[in-house]
């Protein structure tokens, strides 16, 4: 799985997040997506690492302009999970 971290500029407000995630949802296979106006940030889990050209594309048509993609591996914790120091 990836964690996906998108830079957004433009986002104002909670609807402007809501559309952002639909966008993201419509046009990608995602496991989650959430973004915040307050971060500028859109943050996405999926099976597939996506490239900054997949996501421009699928933000292409919803008026924000991308800035900055970074991927990453992600390891979901369970709801049980508890981060012990010294063991990773």
């Amino acid at each position: 799985m990836f964690k996906t971290t998108v830079k957004i500029d433009g986002m104002m407000c909670s609807m402007c997040e809501a559309h952002v995630n639909d966008a993201v949802r419509k046009k990608l296979p995602v496991k989650n997506v959430k973004s915040s106006h307050k971060t500028g940030e859109t943050v996405i889990i999926s099976e597939e690492e996506f490239s900054a050209d997949v996501i421009n594309s699928a933000l292409e048509d919803t008026g924000y302009t991308v800035l900055e993609v970074r991927s990453e591996p992600y390891n979901k914790q369970g709801f049980f999970h508890r981060h012990r120091p010294g063991r990773g």
